[in-house]
């Protein structure tokens, strides 16, 4: 069983923070979940992470699953980045590191290149992508015509205004069963187990208004293909569904184009939800990256190439 435990952060939040596997692990891999979802939705990678020698964290994001509520000034992906730096301080004090993110995790993890880059080039071993963006909200259709996007992407952004400004309520976890039909078609594909729809909506109730209106901003205004162009050649996958409605293929592989030596991975009929959709394409993938990442420290090349970047800057 996981080691459960609360992380207070500088501002007061107190986020929700599980582990395992040896502290003197090889490699540590820590798990990041998507926008309005909690650290459940890894649990089929956790499972897979336990036929290697690896430390693993996963925690809920502020104002997600069992994490306390965020301010609405604080709803953003450079919070969400500073918050990764804490975590990895207090959980991942050393040794290389691999960093796995779902949707709002991936951003994240990209937010953390840009702002801690000597950490960044020090200690990340592997990045794994799921079903995210270096671009912000350039490729979401929603899965309707295009003709559609503009005039939905604007109602999309006034109720998140609206949503992020009532605060820390939840009134939507007692709508769960007639929110379902919408949640699925937005998020999964064609096939799923029942019970991950399930833990799917569960984690939805838990995240409160503000966190499901109050990031949309900042995810919206992400633009981060420069930074992962920096990088250089640390191990890494991007993996998207080819029926993902909210960061469609089109993600991935400009992720993929701008991170060196990238595996792309596109799931036919699956949708965003591909931790659970396709668990043994993203499980063996994260766990490729992890036995290269276990063998290896982030490359000279890498860090010399983020301090020119930085420079250029």
């Amino acid at each position: 069983m996981p080691e459960r435990s609360e992380l207070t952060l500088a501002d007061g939040v107190r986020l929700h923070v599980e582990t395992s596997g040896p502290v003197d692990a090889p490699v540590t891999v820590v798990l990041l979940h998507g926008w309005c979802l909690d650290r459940r939705t890894w649990h089929h990678q956790a499972k897979a992470l336990e036929q290697v020698d690896a430390r693993v964290v996963a925690y809920d994001a502020r104002g997600h699953g069992r994490s306390s509520s965020t301010r609405l000034r604080s709803a953003t992906l450079t919070q969400l980045s500073d918050d990764l730096a804490e975590v990895l301080r207090e959980h991942a004090p050393a040794g290389p590191i691999v960093l796995a993110g779902h949707s709002l995790g991936g951003m994240t993890i990209m937010e953390f290149a840009e702002g801690y880059p000597q950490e960044f080039a020090g200690r990340v071993a592997g990045l794994v992508f799921v079903s995210t963006t270096a671009e912000g909200a350039s490729h979401t259709r929603y899965g309707l015509p295009s003709p559609l996007t503009p005039v939905l992407r604007a109602a999309e952004e006034a109720g998140a205004g609206l949503l992020a400004r009532l605060g820390a309520w939840r009134p939507h976890s007692a709508m769960l069963p007639m929110l379902r039909p919408t949640v699925r078609w937005l998020l999964f594909g064609a096939e799923f187990e029942p019970g991950d729809l399930e833990v799917t909506m569960s984690a939805f109730g838990r995240a409160s208004l503000r966190s499901i209106g109050g990031f949309r901003a900042s995810v919206g205004a992400q633009q981060r293909l420069e930074t992962l162009a920096a990088l250089g050649d640390v191990p890494a996958a991007a993996l998207v569904g080819d029926r993902d409605r909210l960061t469609p293929p089109p993600c991935a592989e400009s992720i993929a184009g701008a991170l060196v030596g990238t595996e792309l991975t596109v799931c036919a009929g699956a949708g965003h939800m591909l931790m659970m959709e396709r668990p043994a394409e993203v499980s063996a993938a994260l766990l490729a990256v992890v036995d290269r990442a276990a063998k290896s420290r982030p490359s000279r090349r890498s860090a010399a190439r983020r301090i020119g970047y930085d420079q250029a800057a």
